[in-house]
């Protein structure tokens, strides 16, 4: 029997994986492999990142303006933007609080004894914690060329809104600019889906990456902390979200999980919140049956600012590097802690490397040593997986109880999702 995407994305996973693993342990100082295998993986694997990286952009703005103009009464924008704003904040309060009280009962790293035992070559840029208020103003772009090349996602969004309640307020007159956005819209899902037909064969790059990079003597110094990082986090993926899913809308959980296998395998290997957005479209609406103007809205604002496993990340990385290093948080610095964890989380670039950029920042602020960076991104691949595929998941999760909640999960739809979910 033919195997479905998501079960060839499994396979090139662990491929990947185990022939990384090899050339690490195995090959290692055969030119043949080392060099040339791992060079032409590592080309590969760049080449598939960049070319769904490529189809973010125009599809978050198409996707926005699309789901605006879908939207028949126009208060609907209000009541479905105030709700999916909502339950992403109060989704990545919940992580932190949970993430906070995990990390001062396990105390990650409390034996580690870790001063002076890493280069301190390792320095911090000067920087500042995101001021919330700098955050809403710089959602307004000065110039929207410089907004779409540099891909702010906020600032990109908000133009999308514009432009959807200003073809939504030209009534009849507006009919071609909707035909229009339609049909870019229609596009753009056809190249989702001609490069995701490419998915195997990128995630076994990148898996190959992975498997011959990883440090071995570093994973087993902070196994403890990489235990707990990646216990969380595939608690949240595969318990918290389906059991919230099921209460809010009577969707089981296992149902839940069926849907978003391909979605998961995908945000493991990319370690992409960005690069995920097209997964996480068609979950959304092709296999959960969610309507095209909640997707088209939710999706792309989650990938910016639902960053639930960012902030447990970051979170136990921060508990982990003070323990390490003798200068515990206490109890009095926790509410502090939690508060900039958040406005990190959301500021959080939905990119590869975005979580331990933030711990940067957070160990900085925090007047922790900068040595405990280089420990928290020796393994970041590995914890940064999990949380973006924490990420992505929450992202359908929120979504899913918006659509229910506003009656939006069509009927078609859901009549396509057992075909849409069928595995050899």
């Amino acid at each position: 029997m033919k195997k479905s995407l998501s079960g060839k994305i499994f396979v090139g996973l662990f491929a990947g994986l185990i022939i990384g693993t090899a050339i690490q342990y195995l090959f290692n100082g055969v030119t043949l492999m080392d060099t040339y295998a791992l060079g032409l993986a590592e080309g590969a694997g760049g080449m598939f990142v960049s070319l769904i990286k490529l189809l973010v952009v125009p599809l978050v703005y198409v996707s926005i303006v699309c789901g605006i103009v879908d939207l028949k009464d126009i208060t609907a924008f209000g009541r479905l933007g105030g709700k999916t704003f909502a339950l992403y904040i109060i989704n990545t309060i919940i992580a932190i609080t949970a993430a906070l009280t995990v990390g001062m009962i396990f105390q990650p790293g409390a034996d580690a004894n870790l001063a002076g035992t890493v280069s301190e070559a390792v320095e911090l840029t000067t920087t500042e914690t995101p001021d919330i208020f700098s955050l809403i103003v710089n959602i307004v772009p000065s110039n929207p060329i410089q907004a779409f090349a540099s891909g702010d996602m906020l600032q990109i969004i908000f133009m999308a809104i514009l432009t959807g309640l200003a073809i939504q307020a030209l009534d009849s007159r507006g009919g071609p600019a909707i035909k229009t956005f339609k049909m870019a819209n229609e596009i753009m899902m056809k190249l989702v889906g001609l490069v995701m037909s490419l998915a195997p064969f990128g995630v076994f790059a990148l898996m190959i990456q992975l498997g011959a990079t990883l440090d071995a003597n570093t994973l087993m110094s902070v196994a403890g902390y990489v235990a707990l990082v990646v216990a969380m986090l595939v608690f949240w993926i595969f318990v918290f979200y389906p059991m919230m899913v099921g209460l809010t809308t009577g969707i089981k959980p296992s149902e839940f999980l069926r849907h978003t296998r391909e979605q998961i395998l995908f945000s493991l290997s990319t370690a992409s919140s960005n690069a995920t957005i097209p997964v996480t479209m068609r979950t959304l609406t092709d296999k959960i049956g969610v309507s095209k103007s909640v997707a088209g809205f939710g999706v792309p604002l989650g990938a910016t600012m639902n960053m639930s496993g960012v902030s447990i990340y970051i979170a136990l990385a921060t508990i982990f590097v003070a323990n390490a290093f003798g200068q515990p948080i206490n109890s009095a610095d926790i509410f502090t802690l939690g508060l900039t964890i958040l406005l990190l989380s959301i500021g959080a670039g939905g990119v590869p490397g975005g979580g331990v950029v933030m711990v940067g920042v957070l160990l900085h602020q925090l007047g922790l040593p900068p040595e405990g960076l280089a420990i928290v991104a020796a393994v970041d691949r590995i914890n940064d997986m999990f949380c973006t595929s924490s990420n992505v998941v929450g992202d359908t999760a929120v979504n899913t109880i918006v659509a229910k909640s506003e009656n939006e999960i069509g009927v078609e739809s859901q009549a396509e999702q057992p075909e849409a979910v069928t595995v050899s």
